[in-house]
């Protein structure tokens, strides 16, 4: 019998991953180039509609890989009335710490339990647009590129919020305010900004960039009804540490989720006011983090109201698509990339070789770009 630890170890098994989710996603892209300029143009709602599915087809199998291959549960802080009846049943504008190099997978594992992943969005900067195929599904996605020049970006920012808005099912576009992952070096630069800036300082986020924040929240106040505030913290000493190799490797980690809706018309309207709002939101946050590294607790030193967790299963499709994906796209790659191996012919071998060799650098890449290591130096960086 396999030992499935033994399997979910194989760099062999990764390297199919790999060849899947690539293989895949360029099919993916290339629907959606298609229906981006042949549909769109006349029918955005109905390009709209079949794009939420094709987005769902390539993240899914990320999310598969949280949700079955490494069986990571999420465990929820959300009131319970509040989550029956509006999670996934309206457009969100989510404002979420970035601390750890998976915050954005397990965002994405949980849009998948209420029913919004193809629908979910965010901001990123420009050049990613241009990185096949996630920067290529981003784009024909109608996510936010930000150049970090002020001026070009307010125009982006208006039209994309405005575009995002009209979506005929529900929209959850994601803003890190922070800017940039946590580190070491980040923070000590931070917390030099806050004092020169006398804001508050923050020991467990970065401070927060409020310009993005009350820029966008001009634009789609009166369509987008509330902010989803999210916290997100592991266990401080964690056996498994929450990154993309322990989930590739099948090892499950434990994230804990607050979740706080609040209304967006609680927001002040005057941009100072609304700057101060998001800056006191963060202190609140850096206190539940706080609380969260002390007593692993989100509410015992935060002073924030107990919200009782739970868990939920997770829907069977993201299995479903990444078994099927496998099918369609393994089935002919190694068979005739082993018909290369064994022709005999040192050509046809050297260029198999290279082949497997492309996709797994593919997959050692993308997990670079994850790590916290390789992160921005935004905010970091000399003027």
């Amino acid at each position: 019998m396999i030992n499935l630890n033994i399997l979910k170890q194989s760099t062999i098994v990764h390297l199919c991953f790999a060849i899947s989710y690539f293989t895949s996603g360029l099919i993916l892209t290339f629907v959606q180039a298609i229906l981006y300029f042949g549909l769109k143009p006349f029918n955005k709602s109905l390009y709209r509609q079949i794009n939420y599915y094709l987005s769902y087809s390539f993240y899914s199998q990320l999310v598969f890989m949280s949700e079955w291959w490494s069986n990571t549960k999420l465990t929820l802080y959300i009131k319970k009335d509040e989550y029956e009846k509006f999670y996934g049943k309206e457009h969100g504008y989510l404002i979420m710490n970035h601390s750890y190099e998976i915050d954005w997978l397990m965002g994405w594992h949980f849009c998948n339990t209420i029913g919004v992943l193809g629908n979910c969005k965010a901001y990123a900067k420009k050049s990613i647009q241009y990185l096949p195929p996630i920067g290529w599904m981003w784009k024909f996605s109608e996510f936010v590129f930000l150049e970090r020049s002020f001026e070009k970006d307010k125009e982006t920012i208006k039209h994309q919020i405005s575009e995002l808005c009209d979506y005929p099912d529900p929209v959850w576009l994601l803003m890190t305010p922070e800017g940039t992952r946590y580190t070491k070096k980040k923070h000590e630069a931070s917390l030099k900004f806050a004092k020169e800036k006398n804001l508050p300082l923050l020991k467990h986020h970065l401070t927060p960039r409020t310009r993005g924040f009350t820029t966008s929240l001009q634009f789609f106040r009166g369509k987008i009804p509330v902010i989803y505030n999210i916290q997100l913290a592991f266990e401080k000493d964690a056996k498994t540490p929450p990154t993309l190799t322990s989930l590739l490797y099948g090892k499950p980690v434990h994230p804990h989720l607050y979740i706080e809706r609040l209304p967006v018309d609680k927001v002040p309207e005057d941009e100072a006011e609304a700057a101060k709002w998001l800056h006191d939101l963060f202190v609140v946050k850096d206190k539940m983090q706080d609380s969260f590294i002390n007593t692993g607790d989100f509410f015992l030193e935060s002073g924030v109201e107990r919200v009782e967790p739970f868990t939920v299963s997770p829907p069977i499709w993201s299995l479903v698509n990444a078994l099927g994906w496998a099918v369609v796209t393994l089935t002919p790659m190694l068979y005739y990339l082993i018909g290369l191996l064994f022709s005999g012919k040192l050509l046809y071998f050297s260029i198999a070789c290279a082949i497997f060799g492309a996709f797994f650098i593919l997959l050692q890449k993308s997990i670079g770009m994850s790590q916290i290591s390789q992160g921005s130096s935004y905010g970091t960086e000399k003027k």
